[in-house]
Order: structure tokens, then C-alpha cells, then sequence
């Protein structure tokens, strides 16, 4: 970017970029973006590293496509950017390497100048400031930063301006240089986190309880000690899951009209905070998995791995995602089944693969409908088109009343007279699934189903009525 010529005596206005222009950092934006292309990229990192952290900077920029329209960018620094481009320079000055620096420059206008890492320098903390004296000479510049390694800059600055900085920081500038302005912001609080972490999705690790039902152990105590513990266990893994492919998916999400506010893709949480997060959550789930049950930690490991697949290449490929999402439902059912060390059935996996890929094509069904509405041809990641409509409506409504064949089947079997004195009660579960299969669709076909469906079966009110009135139907054939 060419500079543009500016009077002596009106001082430039350098301006920082991670966690001041944007509301993240590039360094792991770029780099989480090569590691969702292509994770093995992971063991390139360290010889890079090796050469010093602007090399690694300046590797990870030529390989990155960081789109710079996507980036969380704090609108309050935009508007500073824009306000003084016509009355003085207005100069990015970032750590960031200089090919991505330059994108994001050019996006938001107004930048009279670029300085950034070079591939041999890091320009950060003293790097930066010797540059900006060398630049522009003792207190020539006001400076924009965001955090204490600012303060090595400020020390030379002639003003300040601090963006998204702890409470204590302004007063610690206000020592070296005159503070001219503080945009402050509220810190995230837990409520935030319980979003990253999508507790509200918890509810689906219920069905690791469901073996313990189907069992009839519900007064043993020991087996529901077990149960529940493997419960917390599944859904810690689950929470690490969920973070680390929401850091994986920062561009994807930003382009999706509700995905965007996620913690993460919105910048309310660092990006730094997800990548301890993620390895926490899930290290900590598996020690205790392993500690509870060596056979539920195997089955918990199985779902890991074929999650990360799901969420980093299957999910693209069209039919295979809804499968591997019914077997992830199914999944939780074996986990169950494991930590209890109760046989597996037969049947109870039947019913769920079936269920569950009813639930899966319901979730598309709801995901084209909107894409319809919105004008748009395809589903963005994935491998559907809103021509695959009716199609997957269909196979969806079959699979679900599949499901309640397998049901029949099961009550008309030796296997149900085993476990219930009056299995012929349980006949009457078969008229309130196919009722409830029914109701879930019509429901999306109406574009009122905002929500995963398995989430929507746990919160809608007539599901819940259909829950209790299956419950004392079971309770009654005992």
C-alpha cells in the first residue's frame, strides 16, 4: 500500500489490529484456517517456529485464505480509522504478517500505510515501538493498542488510545502518555461461556441414560451412579468437541445468519481461551472415562474421532452426513450401555438408527427450507441443494415410520416378553411415535423448526406430554 504524503507537523495515527481492528487475532485465525484444510499441517508448525515467530507468521500467511470481509472487526476502531483518514495518516501497524495486513487494510479503507511482521522482524511490543520511533521519532504518534505489551509503544507515544482493554490498563498508560480516548467493553461473562460451550445441547447426552432404562436398573445404584457419571463425562467431551469446531468453522459461521453470534465467530471470546479450552475439556474427559470404565472410554474415543471426521470432512458429502449423525445419536446409546455393562440390543439400535436418521433428514429438510426462503441455491458447506427438498423429505418420513415398524416388531417379539408382564401395552407407544414423527415434520415443513430436533423434542410442550403419556404406558406393561 502506497503512503500518502502528510504535513510534519500533524502526528499519524498508528493503529493496532489484533484485539483493536478486529475483535480476534490473525495469527489464529489464519492458522486455525490451514488446520481445518488440512490438520496434519499441525507438524509443519514447530520447524517454522523454530525460525523465529515472524517466519511462522510468514509461512502460515502464504498457505492461509483468512477472507478479510468475515473478520470480527470492532465497529468503534472503524469508525476512528475513517474519521481521521482525511485530517491525518492513518497507519495499521500490527504484529500480523504483512500479506494478511495488507488484505485487511484494503478492506476497511482508510489506512494511509501498512506496518506489519515482514517474514524477518515480528513487529511486536519493542520491535514495534523502535519502528515507530525510527518512523516517525520520539512522541511523533498516537497509537491505538489494546493490551499490556502496548505499553512498550505508549512509553513513546505522544497520545493514547485504548480499545478492549482490562479496567487497570488505561491507568498504567496514563503514566507514560496522555490517554486521548478509552473504548472500553464488557468483559464476557459465564453466560458466555455456557454458550461456547452449548450446554443447552447436553440434552441429547441423555440417551446415554436410556440402556440404564431399557435395562430396568433404575434402582440399582450403583448403575445409575455410573450412568449419570458417564453423562457429565459425554458431555465435557461433547463441550470440547463443539469449541474446537467452532474455532475450525470461524469463517463458515460468520456467513451463517444465526451461527455468527457464536462466542468464537462474534470475537465476545478470544480465540486464544477456545485452544485451551478444547484440549482441557476433552483430556479431562477421557482421564475420567478411563477412571469410570475402560470399555466406556473406548466408546467415548470412537465417538471423538468419528465426530472430528464428521465436523472436517464427512459432513460435505451428501447422504454420508446423515448417516454418521444417526450413528453419533446411536453412539450414545453404546456408551451407555458400555459404563452399565449391560448386553447391547438389537432392537434398541435398530429403533435409534432409524429414528435418529429421520431427525438427521429433518435437520436438512429444515436447513433447505431456509435456504429457499432466503433465495439461496445450495446449503453453504455442505452437499445439498434446495432441489433435494422433496427427496430428502421423503427419506426422512420413511425412516422415521421405519422406526415405529422396528417398535412393533420388538413388542411382538420374545425379547419384550422377557422384560414386561404386559407387553401388549406397549402397543400403544406404536399411534404416539407415529403421531409424534408426523407432528416434527409438519412442524418443519411450516418453517417452525428452529432448533436441532432432538433439542426441539426436549423442549416442545406436546413432546413432552407425548414423553410422560410413553412413560406411563412403559410403567403400566411392567
Amino acid at each position: 500500500m502506497t503512503e500518502r504524503h502528510v504535513d510534519d507537523d500533524v502526528l499519524p495515527l498508528c493503529v493496532d489490529l489484533d484485539g483493536t481492528l478486529i475483535r480476534s487475532d490473525l495469527l489464529l485465525e489464519s492458522a486455525l484456517e490451514l488446520l481445518r484444510r488440512n490438520p496434519l499441517l499441525l507438524f509443519a508448525f514447530v520447524p517454522w517456529a523454530l525460525g523465529g515467530r515472524a517466519k511462522l507468521k510468514r509461512e502460515i500467511a502464504r498457505r492461509a485464505c483468512v477472507d478479510p470481509v468475515a473478520l470480527p472487526y470492532d465497529p468503534r476502531v472503524v469508525e476512528l480509522v475513517h474519521g481521521n483518514a482525511d485530517a491525518r495518516a492513518v497507519v495499521l501497524c500490527t504484529a500480523a504478517d504483512k500479506q494478511l495486513a495488507d488484505k485487511v487494510a484494503a478492506h476497511v479503507g482508510g489506512f494511509s500505510g501498512v506496518m506489519a511482521s515482514d517474514g524477518a522482524r515480528n513487529l511486536s511490543g519493542r520491535n514495534k515501538a523502535t519502528a515507530l520511533v525510527e518512523r516517525y521519532g520520539e512522541r511523533g504518534f498516537d497509537y491505538v493498542g489494546n493490551e499490556r505489551r502496548d505499553l512498550h509503544i505508549w512509553r513513546h507515544a505522544h497520545g493514547a488510545i485504548v480499545v478492549n482493554a482490562t479496567a487497570t490498563l488505561p491507568g498504567r498508560v496514563s503514566k507514560d502518555c496522555e490517554v486521548l480516548q478509552v473504548l472500553s467493553r464488557e468483559p464476557a461473562d459465564w453466560r458466555v461461556w455456557i454458550k461456547a460451550l452449548r450446554v443447552h445441547q447436553w440434552l441429547k447426552n441423555l440417551l446415554v441414560l436410556l440402556p440404564l432404562l431399557a435395562a430396568h436398573l433404575v434402582f440399582n445404584g450403583r448403575a445409575v451412579g455410573s450412568a449419570v457419571a458417564a453423562f457429565l463425562i459425554f458431555s465435557v467431551c461433547a463441550s470440547g468437541v463443539y469449541v474446537l469446531n467452532d474455532l475450525l468453522d470461524l469463517s463458515a459461521d460468520r456467513r451463517h445468519p444465526r451461527k455468527r453470534e457464536r462466542p468464537f465467530a462474534s470475537g465476545r471470546l478470544p480465540l486464544s481461551a477456545g485452544c485451551v479450552a478444547a484440549p482441557v475439556l476433552t483430556l479431562g474427559a477421557f482421564a475420567a472415562a478411563i477412571a469410570l470404565s475402560p470399555r466406556f472410554a473406548l466408546v467415548l474415543l470412537g465417538y471423538y474421532v468419528l465426530t472430528l471426521a464428521y465436523s472436517m470432512w464427512l459432513k460435505r458429502i451428501v447422504m454420508l452426513d446423515v448417516v454418521l449423525l444417526a450413528a453419533l445419536y446411536t453412539v450414545r446409546i453404546i456408551a451407555g450401555a458400555a459404563v452399565i455393562d449391560t448386553g447391547l440390543s438389537f432392537w434398541l439400535l435398530a429403533f435409534s438408527m432409524f429414528l435418529f436418521l429421520s431427525l438427521a433428514m429433518l435437520k436438512r429438510y429444515a436447513e433447505l427450507r431456509v435456504m429457499r426462503n432466503d433465495g439461496a441455491g445450495r446449503v453453504r458447506g455442505r452437499g445439498y441443494g434446495v432441489d433435494d427438498l422433496v427427496l430428502v423429505q421423503s427419506l426422512g418420513g420413511a425412516s422415521g415410520y421405519l422406526s415405529v415398524l422396528v417398535l412393533a416388531l420388538y413388542i411382538n417379539s420374545t425379547a419384550s416378553e422377557a422384560l414386561y408382564r404386559h407387553p401388549q401395552v406397549l402397543w400403544l407407544l406404536c399411534p404416539l411415535l407415529l403421531y409424534w414423527i408426523s407432528r416434527v415434520w409438519v412442524v418443519a415443513h411450516r418453517d417452525a423448526m428452529n432448533d436441532d430436533p432432538v433439542i426441539f423434542a426436549l423442549v416442545d410442550p406436546v413432546s413432552r406430554v407425548l414423553l410422560v403419556l410413553a412413560a406411563a404406558i412403559v410403567f403400566g406393561a411392567v
